[in-house]
């Protein structure tokens, strides 16, 4: 998303920040080339109801503390107790949990795009048919650089020197801050996440499409699964992107109210599970839950088609926990966790919590994924009106994907 006159001038120079920075940048393939140690250090940024703790692998959330109805702290982000078990999760499962995604999230068909008549190729890294979140390895497998840290505050930086095929050099500075300050956007006070993903096209015309990868449970792993507890609205979004069996966008557009009996339309908000039955392929060949990019379209009343705007309301009955989202994308995917096969551990933290009860596996529709961002496949869909909000240029504004994350309790 291009934000003119967004960036200060002191976000502009932190790309001289970074390169003087005592820890140089890594253009090396994985983690496992480095340190363990410096990569995998947990950082914890708190405020007030909030504390969350970040790693550099991935610059990913690993946990978030918010308080229920009862004041009781739990931990909202579904990952791991233990910061190496992120590297072992690339090399099996690949969840992606908590992750900063790019350089283009999401999925590309193919595994090509043309910029300016050039067709590039960039690897396949969905059983060699597509790309997926970056190429086969992308931006949440690289050792990002700590450039600032406060009591609330934590800014990574990545530099992508055409790493996967892409043309041209990224630098990216992933920035997490914490609060609870009453403005007009939060009156309340409430418990606040900001993430802000700010990329800058140094040398070519290049396709930049950021995103956030974090997995919700906002029962905190007291129920099973999120389908009964959890309440889910996506108050601007009656559209989504069609695509095909494996989840690339076919060229439609549907209706939310009308496609798969209306079980994608959660414009007035409903429990995840309530149309389950009738999402039978809505989530790809012989799939049944949600995995699809909704288009968020802002009211009249909104000049810019960059403004921030509330596009996801979630709470659990079972802790009362309530989340609002707002984002300055255009899009939203949501993933209902369809493929988790209950494999991963809970964390043994959530279990103490939870005193031995619920949920002991991330199981099958155990959690809800949430990715503000471009539409799915935009570079490869020009009639589609996105290839400003996703082609940037060194002459070009920064990418800016900018989201709040506000929580409070029902009753």
């Amino acid at each position: 998303m291009h934000v003119k006159n967004y960036l200060s001038a002191v976000l502009y120079g932190l790309p001289v920040l970074a390169q003087n920075s005592a820890p140089s940048f890594d253009s090396s393939n994985s983690a496992q080339s480095h340190d363990h140690g410096d990569h995998f250090k947990e950082y914890t940024i708190q405020a007030d109801q909030i504390t969350a703790k970040l790693i550099p692998y991935g610059a990913r959330l690993t946990s978030l503390l918010v308080p229920d109805r009862n004041g009781q702290m739990q931990d909202v982000v579904v990952g791991y107790d233990d910061p190496k078990q992120y590297l072992h999760d690339t090399e099996t499962d690949h969840t992606f949990f908590g992750a900063v995604v790019g350089r283009y999230a999401n999925r590309i068909k193919n595994g090509t795009f043309t910029i300016d008549g050039k067709k590039y190729n960039i690897p396949k890294s969905e059983d060699g048919v597509d790309t997926l979140h970056g190429g086969d390895i992308g931006y949440d497998q690289r050792n990002w650089t700590v450039t600032d840290h406060s009591k609330s505050s934590i800014t990574f930086t990545l530099m992508d020197k055409a790493e996967q095929g892409f043309p041209g050099d990224v630098i990216t500075h992933a920035m997490f801050s914490l609060d609870n300050e009453r403005t007009p956007e939060n009156p309340k006070g409430l418990p606040q996440l900001t993430t802000k993903l700010v990329s800058l096209s140094l040398t070519e015309k290049t396709p930049v499409m950021m995103s956030n990868h974090i997995y919700w449970n906002l029962n905190g792993f007291k129920k099973q699964n999120v389908l009964d507890d959890t309440f889910l609205q996506l108050p601007l979004s009656s559209r989504l992107i069609g695509t095909d069996g494996i989840l690339i966008p076919d060229g439609t557009i549907l209706e939310a109210d009308t496609a798969y009996n209306g079980s994608p339309d959660f414009t007035s908000g409903k429990l995840v599970g309530a149309d389950l039955k009738d999402t039978h392929g809505l989530c790809g060949t012989d799939c049944v839950g949600y995995d699809n990019c909704f288009i968020i379209d802002r009211p009249p009343a909104y000049a810019a088609q960059n403004s921030m705007v509330p596009a996801v309301r979630m709470n659990s009955s079972t802790t009362g926990i309530s989340l609002e989202v707002a984002t300055n994308q255009q899009a939203v995917q949501i993933y209902a966790c369809n493929g988790q096969k209950g494999n991963i551990p809970v964390k043994e933290s959530q279990i103490k919590r939870n005193h031995g009860q619920g949920a002991h596996h991330v199981n099958k529709h155990g959690c809800v994924v949430i990715e503000p961002e471009g539409w799915i496949d935009g570079i490869n869909h020009p009639e589609w009106g996105q290839l400003p909000d996703q082609i940037y240029a060194p002459g070009s504004a920064p990418a800016v994907n900018w989201a709040t994350y506000q929580f409070g309790t029902i009753q």
